[in-house]
């Protein structure tokens, strides 16, 4: 607890706290830009830049901002989201994590080029995958009126998200006639529609694609759209304001009911038991359910089996890797809706570099129209590659967990299945834990991700494993030899 300490210093201990909790893409997107203003009658006021923004962080993390505060300071009983027109996000100021980040006028960079009614403002880093981020886009295009349904229950839908800016190829061609089919048809042709795919790979705009279709064909039809981890938060908020029948209603009553992100309820029973009963009642009367997740229904672990079976019914339509041609497309198609001329090469090479998920091919292809419009160079293979060194290295040497984990069993004896069992042997949970460590170390993977990635664990575990690997590297000579030893194998 740090009573003493200035509203500052607590602010850069929460920060630290929730970057290792969210991860460093959604940290950098939604928690970074944030400025403290004050205290003021046990309210502290925290000022963000845009009005899309006020409202994603109120959303998804008002309520664990709050609680972390009050570990931090007693004295502080709510926090006040407000939007301050003069803030710049900390992205584009400076990446210190060690100092809060000072409030200074907004320089005038999105006036570089006004060609393109769609221009995020430069510097912003996507979240999640890319169909998760809406950037200043949606603050500058009417973002405001396009909450799905009025019942304050809803994300806002992102007005880039449409079938027309969605870029389909032959690894999202069923996904895409699917949603189409969905959106477009008067009557319930599948139930549920089930999409599933890697990350950023455009689960979370086929999403959006289809409330907007929904919307402009049929306005009057009620459609909740909303995270798996909103649907819980709201349905641990009716249990604990005894409004239980009240949430039942909201969500049993509409016409279509779109959950993104279904595997975060793995390993939630009471979310799973009243999703299941949610889920059958709109069946039933024939309402439209449509889900998404990181893997099929049969693959997600910590479902409940009859749940894995009801999301199966319908059409289960999976979202490949990209091939190069689609990339090579998309990178065109988002180049138009930028306005900005890339030379064929600087696309070819975009494609065949970037391989992992369309979040960053566009990450990738804002930051070097930024360099060009910032700096006033043209944009070429010798800039390009000089802009994005860091991205391109990371892309030719990415390890994942799967592969840490691999190489960790073989160097201490024992099989892979350990690393997801629930064995708490120390020949067995030692092993896990430096899996554990070198996970959050060489991926980009948040806490939940990396837990989820060792038997469904939670994120507290993965905090435990990584401080105690911290501390035995720091006492025993031996053990933090094999540590760095299975790191550059790794690397290398």
């Amino acid at each position: 607890m740090s009573v003493g300490a200035s509203l500052d210093q607590q602010w850069v201990r929460i920060r630290g706290r929730l970057k290792d909790e969210v991860g460093e893409i959604a940290y950098r997107s939604w928690l970074q830009p944030l400025t403290v203003a004050g205290l003021k009658e046990g309210e502290v006021r925290i000022l963000v830049p845009t009005r899309f923004m006020r409202d994603w962080v109120n959303t998804h993390y008002a309520d664990r901002i709050r609680a972390l505060w009050s570990g931090e300071n007693p004295a502080v009983q709510s926090i006040d989201v407000v939007v301050a027109a003069a803030a710049v996000p900390a992205v584009l100021t400076a990446d210190n994590d060690e100092q809060p980040v000072a409030v200074a006028p907004a320089p005038a960079l999105v006036a570089t080029a006004p060609s393109s009614p769609l221009r995020p403002r430069l510097g912003r880093v996507p979240a999640e995958p890319v169909s998760e981020s809406m950037g200043d886009a949606g603050a500058d295009s009417g973002a405001d009126e396009l909450v799905a349904t009025d019942d304050g229950v809803s994300a806002l839908l992102d007005p880039r998200f449409t079938f027309e800016n969605f870029v389909p190829g032959k690894p999202n061609e069923l996904a895409y006639a699917a949603a189409r089919r969905v959106a477009e048809s008067s009557t319930v042709p599948f139930n549920p529609l089930f999409l599933y795919g890697g990350v950023g790979l455009g689960k979370t705009h086929l999403m959006h694609a289809i409330a907007w279709a929904i919307r402009k064909k049929d306005p009057g039809r009620k459609v909740i759209y909303l995270s798996a981890e909103k649907f819980m938060y709201q349905f641990i908020r009716a249990l604990r304001f005894k409004d239980t029948m009240a949430f039942k209603q909201q969500f049993r009553s509409v016409d279509v009911l779109m959950i993104d992100d279904v595997q975060f309820i793995s390993g939630k029973d009471s979310t799973q038991e009243e999703f299941f009963h949610t889920f059958n009642a709109l069946v039933d009367q024939n309402r439209q359910v449509i889900v998404s997740a990181d893997k099929s229904p049969s693959d997600l672990e910590g479902m409940e089996e009859r749940l894995r079976s009801r999301l199966g019914w319908g059409l289960v339509a999976d979202i490949h890797p990209t091939t190069y041609e689609l990339r090579l497309s998309i990178l065109e198609s988002k180049a138009d809706a930028l306005g900005a001329d890339i030379p064929l090469k600087v696309r070819e090479f975009l494609a065949h570099k970037i391989t992992s998920n369309v979040r960053e091919l566009e990450g990738a292809l804002n930051r070097i129209v930024a360099h060009s419009e910032l700096v006033g160079r043209a944009i070429t293979l010798e800039t390009t590659q000089e802009v994005l060194h860091d991205l391109l290295r990371a892309n030719d040497r990415r390890v994942t967990i799967d592969e840490i984990q691999k190489r960790v069993a073989e160097h201490f004896n024992i099989r892979v299945a350990d690393m997801h069992s629930a064995r708490r042997a120390r020949a067995v949970a030692r092993p896990r834990q430096v899996a554990m460590y070198l996970a959050k170390q060489l991926t980009a993977r948040s806490l939940p991700e990396i837990g989820r990635k060792f038997g469904g664990r939670d994120h507290t575990t993965v905090m435990h494993a990584v401080k105690k690997v911290e501390e035995l590297r720091a006492t025993d000579s031996t053990f933090a030899e094999d540590v760095e030893l299975l790191r550059r194998m790794l690397e290398n």
